[in-house]
């Protein structure tokens, strides 16, 4: 029981006595002396009320505004100097918890507003392995639907790259559609406990300028030198064929020399085949819809297609009237790449078929169903001189990305576990040409 209650329960009874006296002591000499006891023990109780009840009860006070987190309630003074010492010292300490919570409340407000405009995909883990804070970017990267799952619930590269991830480490995730993330995990404490978070950043750009600047020069460099080299040797090659200074019965040695002077030739082709990825030229739109592009390439693409034993078709869906912005011949290129590409995936199939796809007036897909992209070669297919195949020199989808970019298209080419068909899609920019 408070001291306040007690202090009005004893006050009541006093009162009561009080009361009760003039009914069970007759009147005179002897009802004053009781009377006045009454009376004396009032006054004692008040003033036991304002040197200790009341002090006590405005701790109270205080204490209870400090449990319910009330920091706009200010304590009055009581008029006991020692209690008036407490009243002051209270709210002291009052305002500055308030201004204390203020300016966390503004801090936490300013971190929230960096978080979810921050281009950097933020995703923090609760105690049980799951998803509760995640900002802007990470659901444009992972999905709407992400909260209050686990990353291994996530269908996503980029989850699985950070679930595997371990404390304080940071990973490089290149997927099929040519983008590059760099993941890293992260910790910081709250209320003692350590929390994991994420960091998801794009770094397709910088990683593509890099690539591109370095094997501009690796190519460069090699052109210039091979190529010299070469003009020499297989000018040198060209004049002994003319003179044949053996004889013109020695026809193994003329044989001989022939052939280098053609693989010089070829070497010199080579080379330059790879000069040409660094020089594309600047692209030049004009106005186009994607569905006749694809009509007017269409009889060159079937004779391709039937030369390599394969079928070709193509679908249109929901074409509208829209234009787009296109290098045509440019993008003629691309789009013959990625046939000989499928072409040569089918590798003689009796059941191979190229399906090319376009669907409204931005969307084109080119689907095959030859062998497929395996998985470790997933995140290498659009990086400079990777190829599966044998003879391959890596030019060709290199090419083709490069192309698309400068179109600012969008682009990914992947093989689906369930029907295994590869699939090319691409997605053109809509621009002042729409």
């Amino acid at each position: 029981m408070k001291a306040t209650h007690l202090f009005y329960l004893l006050l009541m009874v006093t009162v009561a006595v009080g009361i009760m006296l003039p009914f069970s002591i007759p009147h005179g000499r002897q009802l004053a002396i009781p009377e006045g006891l009454v009376i004396a023990a009032i006054i004692t109780e008040w003033v036991l009320y304002r040197r200790v009840v009341r002090s006590q009860h405005v701790a109270e006070i205080g204490m209870d505004l400090l449990r319910e987190q009330d920091y706009s309630t200010r304590l009055a003074p009581v008029g006991q100097r020692d209690a008036d010492k407490i009243v002051m010292l209270f709210n002291d300490l009052i305002g500055r918890l308030k201004a204390e919570k203020l300016h966390a409340g503004e801090q936490n407000h300013l971190l929230r507003l960096l978080i979810d405009a921050s281009p950097l995909g933020i995703i923090s883990l609760d105690r049980g392995g799951r998803i509760e804070i995640a900002n802007a970017s990470s659901l444009k990267m992972l999905g709407d639907d992400i909260r209050g799952k686990s990353l291994a619930e996530i269908q996503s590269p980029i989850a699985e790259k950070c679930a595997s991830l371990h404390k304080e480490e940071t990973a490089t995730l290149r997927l099929a559609d040519n983008m590059v993330y760099r993941c890293s995990r992260l910790s910081f404490m709250d209320r003692g406990i350590s929390h994991p978070f994420f960091l998801i950043e794009i770094l397709t750009e910088e990683v593509l300028l890099a690539e591109r600047d370095a094997y501009g020069k690796v190519i460069r460099m090699i052109g210039h030198e091979v190529n010299n080299s070469m003009a020499s040797v297989g000018s040198l090659l060209n004049l002994l064929l003319d003179i044949k200074p053996w004889g013109e019965e020695d026809t193994e040695t003329t044989e001989a020399v022939s052939a280098c002077s053609s693989r010089i030739a070829r070497l010199s082709e080579f080379i330059s085949s790879y000069a040409k990825v660094v020089k594309i030229p600047p692209v030049n739109k004009c106005r186009h819809r994607l569905v006749d592009f694809i009509t007017g390439l269409k009889p060159f693409l079937v004779s391709m297609a039937t030369a390599g034993g394969v079928e070709l078709r193509i679908v249109e869906k929901e074409i509208t009237s829209g234009h787009i912005g296109i290098d045509v011949p440019l993008m003629e290129q691309v789009v013959i790449n990625i046939v000989k590409n499928a072409i040569e995936s089918i590798a003689g199939r009796p059941d191979g078929m190229i399906v090319i796809t376009v669907t409204g007036s931005t969307r084109l897909e080119i689907a095959d169903n030859g062998r497929g992209i395996p998985p470790e070669a997933a995140g290498h297919i659009f990086t400079p001189f990777f190829s599966t195949k044998p003879s391959g020199q890596g030019l060709g989808l290199m090419f083709a990305a490069e192309i698309l970019r400068r179109h600012g298209a969008t682009f990914s080419l992947a093989t689906s576990p369930d029907d295994g068909i590869t699939r090319f899609s691409i997605r053109m920019k809509r621009d002042v040409f729409s």
